[in-house]
């Protein structure tokens, strides 16, 4: 939300500087992001003054330039080298003197120097319109009329506008502060609150009123078919108005905050709309077909052209406003029509004011793409008390400002006038929310101030109606926020001790292992890392998109379904590192996805994701670098089961979505896959080096664990022994196959295995490789001997003969 210091100002009961407004705004839960001056002549004009022309002769040394001596009101004239075509004795010029700085229209900004120019010495500038920045001509010098005075500075001269301009970050709930009267009614009710003066708005809505002309009426009924959509609806006419550019004033404020000047009638509506928070909407009377406004709702898929030029097709929810033939002229509450709007060629027009409900408001705006500023405060709730009453305003204004007279009377429609919310508020309530004893009198001029009626006391409690600008007040608790802000959170008293007591309860099964599982990957050097689950349909095959949870009503082009995969929101943030040279990466995060098999059935899944890329191991003075590759990832996602006490059953390798990778399997479930991210998914996010994902199923893994017997056994005081044994086998047998064969040898005393060395070469046939293999042995109650060690050394021998055909190397 962008406010204006001196349009919030002249609703202020008192000038503030605006360094203090920034800290008022801020501490009554308006933060104020940024603070920046607005200039509409960049610089102000500072240091540049009004001068006259005493002579003027030819450059000795060049045809095209002048010697000119230039008195600027004080001390010896300035000599000054022109090169204008239109210098000349007498004239009224703009100087700029040695040390000014000058922004010109286009280019940088220049600092007068003293300088040579063809030999002859220059104290400064006679300057052209767009040097100074005030136009766009370089045609030559600037000449100003004869009445000006010899000496004035610039600035008091031109007087260009300056303000400053506040960025506030406002809650989605603060639709009463979408407009700078409604900002001032906050500031105010902070001033009367820590002043303990009985200050008050200077609202322009209080001496709003108009009265119709007898002669030259324009009449034009108005009919409410949807009396639920549009609660109320109010117009005018105004006739002989000419259509040309706004007062000075009145663009300087709209520039001030970010808006094009368009022209008088239609600057008023939007000057009118961040005044008040009441949008407005000006139709061109000669274009209301049977002189009759109809607010309803048009047939499905209606074409319409909207003011910008381009044909939508209508909703049957769409509410519209239509002229006594039916025809639409505007997206009610959303945007204009094409053919409905004032133009240049306007001289009668009937103005708009009217309430419209914000769901119906916000599925129009959001099904049509169309986000202006009137459906974005229309879809929070504007006051509907106010809507004649800004309808009178904006027509004082257009009288005003582009001539004509009022034409009709106010016409009003508004057949259910909606009742204020009653809400109690008790006195030991306030307490226990806020922590601060408030007297009475306080909680009732604090709520007074921000537009609260009070209605009555009692005994232990205060009853308000609630303002019709405050439509997120339904609840006890948002009095108490209301009271709190404008007193100030910083005022609520700390106590010298705070009684706790001690929490018995502890973490769920669920909670407890997240937080165990990311103690751990955070140990080991991962980053957790939280992606939107709202994602791009782009990123995903059309068989993943056939289970895939769109959106209806989804906010842009590139958020527009629930990810089925965790896969591609990981890459988006890899991405994004890699383009600021962040290249050694390890992710890790929780988070779901979502899937449908038809309407209404929807599953959620929740996973842990890891992600790694770039170098395992820096390069230093006694260490090579070392890339991490696919089998870190697998050790990894193996040390978490370890972690988690749960031994998959087998490891077994896949190719599915053009993906290979391994998955681990605890009887028929899967809990884990690795893969390396083939290059054509790679591509789409623009990354050029190797990835590793490993997704793990988080749902099935919990339950597993939920259902685990903790045991523990001692550690042996007997030492290990170890064995060795070097085996020959196909070259298409994996690991996985010699680990499902040790398990099935069924070595009692076998403690751990490891894999150490993998040797090809054809003295060993056509399609072999021998895999050496340790072996570690223990036994918890005594030292084992050499006829057990070799015992179970034949039975591992016997199951890798039978289930590998594995011939012993010796």
């Amino acid at each position: 939300m962008t406010i204006s210091y001196n349009w919030l100002s002249e609703y202020l009961p008192q000038s503030i500087e605006p360094e203090k407004l920034e800290k008022i705004l801020t501490s009554i839960g308006l933060e104020v992001e940024t603070l920046e001056p607005y200039e509409t002549v960049k610089g102000g004009l500072k240091g540049l003054i009004i001068g006259e022309v005493i002579s003027c002769e030819k450059h000795p040394d060049a045809d095209k330039l002048s010697l000119t001596k230039v008195n600027i009101g004080g001390g010896e004239p300035l000599q000054i080298v022109c090169g204008a075509p239109n210098v000349g004795i007498g004239q009224k010029v703009v100087v700029a003197t040695v040390g000014t700085t000058i922004f010109p229209t286009t280019g940088e900004p220049l600092t007068m120097k003293n300088a040579k120019i063809r030999g002859v010495e220059s104290q400064g500038m006679i300057c052209a319109e767009d040097e100074i920045g005030i136009g766009n001509s370089h045609a030559g010098i600037l000449i100003l009329p004869n009445e000006a005075g010899v000496g004035t500075p610039a600035a008091d001269y031109f007087k260009p506008y300056q303000d400053w301009i506040y960025e506030i970050g406002l809650t989605p709930n603060r639709m009463d502060a979408m407009s700078h009267l409604g900002v001032a009614k906050d500031v105010t009710a902070w001033l009367n609150h820590h002043t303990k003066k009985g200050l008050s708005v200077k609202s322009p809505l209080k001496s709003a009123n108009i009265k119709p002309e007898k002669t030259g009426g324009i009449k034009i009924e108005v009919s409410v078919e949807n009396n639920e959509a549009c609660q109320r609806y109010a117009g005018v006419s105004i006739s002989g108005v000419t259509i040309k550019e706004s007062p000075v004033w009145l663009q300087n404020k709209l520039k001030a905050i970010g808006l094009r000047p368009i022209s008088n009638v239609v600057d008023i509506t939007n000057f009118i709309l961040h005044e008040t928070g009441q949008p407005l909407h000006a139709f061109d009377a000669a274009k209301i077909s049977g002189k009759k406004i109809i607010v309803k709702n048009l047939p499905n898929d209606t074409a319409f052209i909207t003011l910008d030029g381009k044909e939508r097709r209508l909703k049957a929810e769409d509410l519209m406003i239509c002229d006594g033939l039916g025809n639409g002229l505007c997206m009610a509450g959303v945007f204009g029509g094409f053919t409905s709007g004032v133009s240049a060629t306007t001289t009668d027009i009937f103005l708009e004011s009217a309430w419209f409900h914000p769901v119906s408001t916000r599925k129009t705006s959001v099904a049509h793409g169309l986000r202006t500023d009137a459906a974005t405060r229309f879809e929070k709730g504007v006051d509907i008390s106010n809507t004649a009453l800004v309808l009178k305003r904006a027509a004082q204004l257009i009288t005003e400002i582009c001539g004509g007279h009022i034409s009709s009377e106010v016409i009003d429609v508004y057949p259910n006038p909606k009742e204020r919310l009653h809400i109690s508020l008790k006195y030991h309530y306030l307490k226990k929310l806020s922590g601060k004893n408030y007297h009475p009198d306080t909680v009732r001029n604090i709520l007074e101030s921000l537009g609260f009626e009070f209605l009555k006391e009692g005994a232990d409690d205060f009853w308000f109606a609630v303002p019709y600008s405050k439509p997120d007040i339904t609840l006890p608790a948002d009095i108490v926020e209301e009271i709190m802000r404008i007193d100030g959170y910083d005022n609520v008293e700390i106590p010298q001790s705070i009684l706790v007591a001690p929490s018995a309860d502890e973490l769920n099964t669920a909670e407890s292992w997240r937080e165990k599982i990311s103690s751990y990957l955070t140990g080991a050097g991962f980053a957790e890392i939280l992606t939107n689950s709202i994602t791009n349909s782009a990123y995903y095959s059309e068989t993943e998109m056939a289970e895939a949870v769109k959106m209806m009503n989804n906010l842009s082009v590139e958020l527009d379904v629930l990810r089925p995969s965790m896969l591609e929101t990981g890459l988006e943030i890899i991405a994004h590192n890699l383009n600021r040279r962040n290249n050694q990466l390890q992710f890790f995060e929780f988070g779901k996805t979502y899937h449908s098999t038809e309407v209404g059935m929807y599953r959620e899944n929740t996973h842990c994701c890891l992600y790694i890329t770039g170098q395992q191991q820096a390069k230093s003075w006694n260490n090579t670098a070392a890339e991490t590759d696919f089998y870190y990832l697998k050790g990894m996602v193996q040390n978490l089961f370890g972690v988690m006490q749960i031994e998959p059953d087998a490891a077994n390798p896949f190719s599915e979505n053009e993906q290979e990778g391994l998955r681990f399997m605890v009887g028929q479930t899967s809990v884990a896959t690795i893969v390396k991210i083939n290059e054509k998914k790679l591509q789409k996010f623009g990354i050029k080096q190797p990835v590793f994902f490993a997704d793990l199923n988080w749902d099935a893994l919990l339950l597993m664990l939920t259902q685990q017997k903790i045991s523990y056994t001692e550690i042996s005081k007997f030492p290990g022994v170890e064995r060795d044994l070097a085996i020959v086998v196909d070259q298409t047998v994996t690991y996985a196959q010699i680990e499902k064969a040790t398990k099935n040898a069924k070595a009692a005393k076998l403690k751990s295995i490891q894999l150490f060395d993998i040797f090809e070469s054809e003295k060993l046939g056509n399609g072999k490789k021998s895999m050496a293999i340790n072996f570690t042995f223990t036994d918890a109650e005594k030292t084992l001997t050499d006829k057990e060690i070799e015992g179970m050394m034949q039975r591992l021998i016997y199951s890798y003969e039978k289930e590998v055909s594995a011939e012993i190397r010796k």
